[in-house]
């Protein structure tokens, strides 16, 4: 399955991380395809990438997000 970097996030990703998306999927020969796409924000072609390589892209982004606290833990309830 392909999905856009919209469809993927849930939000906009931007052209900043577009770019550095697209540069590493062309980096390691991932094959991706084009979308046209029209809405009330946005009109033109946006890119479609290989889930996996998504998860993998994105992955290391959500290993580093802060941990809970760990007075958290010790609610008494």
């Amino acid at each position: 399955m392909k999905k856009s970097l919209y469809e993927y996030l849930g939000k906009p990703a931007g052209a900043e991380l577009g770019k550095e998306v697209a540069t590493e999927a062309k980096k390691q020969n991932i094959k991706f395809e084009f979308k046209e796409v029209e809405t009330q924000n946005f009109k033109g072609k946006v890119m479609m990438y290989p889930t996996d390589f998504l998860d993998s892209y994105f992955r290391p982004l959500r290993e580093e997000a802060p941990k809970s606290s760990k007075f958290e833990d010790d609610l008494p309830f």
